[in-house]
């Protein structure tokens, strides 16, 4: 019922029960022992259990070039990664902490997109001894110039104390995992929603510039 003040919640309800949340897992780290991908691998085994459909993009199996404005969006692999990030409603960013900043080859993924993440939810991964504060605040920067939201908490463990010998080690960490696991496919069901709503609406609102397209 168009104008109802219970229609948003309608919506809502109806995408949470009928439509599976889409995650993009994206492993940032390209070391082969990853303990970025250890942790990724976890959230996503219990976003899939859930009933979420769960796209993982490992920067170590699917190197990315670097960005090259001039090259970039006519290149041959541009096109599939795009489709695939167009299809997502979250994105996991998972990165180690270097020297205060995200790995390279995240960074590279992040600029290789912008109107793709507008209106989605972003949930920052941080393996990090320093708990990887000015990480957090880089990716949430990212969000911000992309019009995209980005969990209000951070998540961030330490190697040899939360991940060891390839699985998730400690209660505390996994605790903060399912936490995760449980924000993305709530809020990320309720902006999936509403983002639908907005692109078939008429209202004015940020998500108007990506209409028609």
């Amino acid at each position: 019922m168009p104008g109802d003040s219970t229609d948003w919640l309608y919506r809502v309800s109806f995408r949470l029960m009928s439509e599976p949340i889409k995650v993009m897992a994206v492993v940032g780290s390209l070391h082969e022992n990853s303990v970025t991908k250890v942790a990724i691998n976890h959230v996503a085994e219990g976003l899939r259990e859930a009933g979420c459909e769960v796209d993982l993009l490992d920067l170590a199996d699917e190197k990315l070039p670097l960005v090259n404005t001039d090259t970039t969006f006519s290149a041959d692999y541009y096109g599939p990664l795009a489709q695939r990030v167009k299809e997502a409603d979250v994105f996991i960013l998972g990165t180690p902490d270097y020297h205060g900043g995200m790995s390279g080859a995240l960074k590279n993924f992040t600029d290789h997109f912008w109107k793709e993440f507008t209106g989605k939810l972003f949930a920052p991964l941080v393996a990090s001894h320093e708990k990887g504060l000015t990480v957090h605040d880089q990716l949430r920067t990212i969000a911000r110039q992309c019009y995209a939201w980005s969990l209000p908490y951070a998540v961030s463990f330490e190697e040899k104390k939360d991940v060891i010998a390839g699985e998730v080690a400690s209660d505390k960490f996994r605790e903060r995992l399912a936490m995760l696991t449980r924000d993305i496919r709530v809020y990320g069901g309720v902006l999936a929603s509403q983002r639908a709503a907005d692109l078939a609406g008429q209202d004015s609102t940020f998500m108007a510039q990506l209409r028609k397209e």
